[in-house]
């Protein structure tokens, strides 16, 4: 029996599965608050103490880069080690992936129903796919062919420089420098970069901003799904909500295409993480594509080249395929 795990910066997820039932029926299901825990086995320990049977293996997708089975959580201070944390849950074998490997990993073996098309496009066989996942941080990896599976390969392209595109995003640029000194795509396209982008929309017009409202951010642990929640909903009251949005949507187009541009992603690019599924309707309308095709001499290979948004748990999903695979194989089972 596998534990498999989604450990990310705001929830974590645990889940047990077996080769039996394969990665979607899972036999007992988890979320728990990150900011609740100073460390992963106490969650593991309260999670197992609900199941009836003792897990052989483990396998944690992690929201940080891991070298070597050790990995240090970009946004929560937690640092795990393969070994170590097996000693520490009592599990022989533990796996820890990258989230965004993790995610880049279930791609292949999505089904239908489990992605919604922003482009259609048409994808070239056996071509590189890119992965973009904004959920409290922003997440990228990419898929290579090797002449029989896709690989998988995880990066921290979240973390690069952001490039405004217009005069709007230079200001915000200068703003967001101004408080951090440096900028990465993920200061602004993220669920903890979304405060951000408010405090700036704010900036420039804080007489739009409804007392109630502010009253209501201020309160908040994280205002990041009441402005969102304010953008979709009710975006006439809330127009500073709004903008913040439609700033984080074309800012997400333009980075997605620009790792679709670096990778030549003309296998398709999917988008993952906690918000593009709130966001269908938004990422449909137009602007997403309108900033993703931007590309001057590229715009028409962009133009063809399909978007999707995942609409399952697909770290969740890659963690249990990855953990499930070599066990299953050695049961004599085709891997998942």
């Amino acid at each position: 029996m596998l534990l498999a795990g989604d450990i990310g910066g705001t929830t974590i997820r645990l889940a047990l599965a077996s080769p039996e039932r394969g990665p979607r029926d899972l036999l007992l299901e988890q979320e728990f608050p990150s900011a609740d825990f100073k460390a992963l086995a106490p969650v593991v320990e309260a999670f197992l103490g609900k199941a009836d049977a003792k897990p052989t293996s483990a396998c944690f997708s992690v929201a940080g880069p891991v070298i070597k089975g050790r990995a240090h959580l970009t946004n929560l201070s937690w640092d795990l080690q393969d070994d170590a944390l097996g000693k520490a849950i009592g599990v022989a074998r533990v796996t820890l992936i990258n989230d965004l490997k993790a995610i880049a990993h279930a791609v292949p073996r999505l089904k239908p129903e489990e992605t919604v098309a922003i482009n259609v496009g048409q994808a070239a066989e056996d071509a590189p796919i890119a992965v973009l996942a904004p959920g409290t941080g922003l997440g990228e990896a990419f898929l290579i062919w090797d002449g029989h599976d896709y690989i998988a390969c995880a990066s921290e392209g979240g973390h690069a420089d952001f490039a405004p595109t217009d005069a709007l995003q230079a200001d915000l640029w200068a703003f967001l420098t101004a408080r951090f000194r440096r900028v990465a795509y993920e200061r602004v396209c993220s669920g903890s970069g979304l405060p951000h982008v408010y405090d700036f929309v704010k900036s420039r017009d804080p007489s739009s901003e409804r007392p109630d409202f502010a009253a209501t951010l201020r309160a908040a642990a994280d205002p990041t799904p009441m402005i969102v929640s304010a953008a979709i909903n009710d975006p006439a009251r809330n127009p500073l909500a709004a903008q913040t949005l439609s700033i984080f949507i074309d800012v997400l187009g333009a980075e997605a295409a620009n790792l679709a541009l670096k990778v030549l992603a003309t296998g398709g690019v999917y988008l993952a993480g906690g918000i593009p599924p709130r966001l269908v309707p938004q990422l449909k309308d137009g602007a997403f594509m309108r900033a993703f095709t931007g590309k001057g001499r590229f715009a028409g290979l962009l133009q063809t080249t399909p978007v999707h948004v995942m609409t399952v748990n697909a770290a969740m999903l890659g963690a249990t395929l990855y953990g499930l695979g070599p066990a299953a194989a050695r049961q004599g089972s085709a891997p998942l």
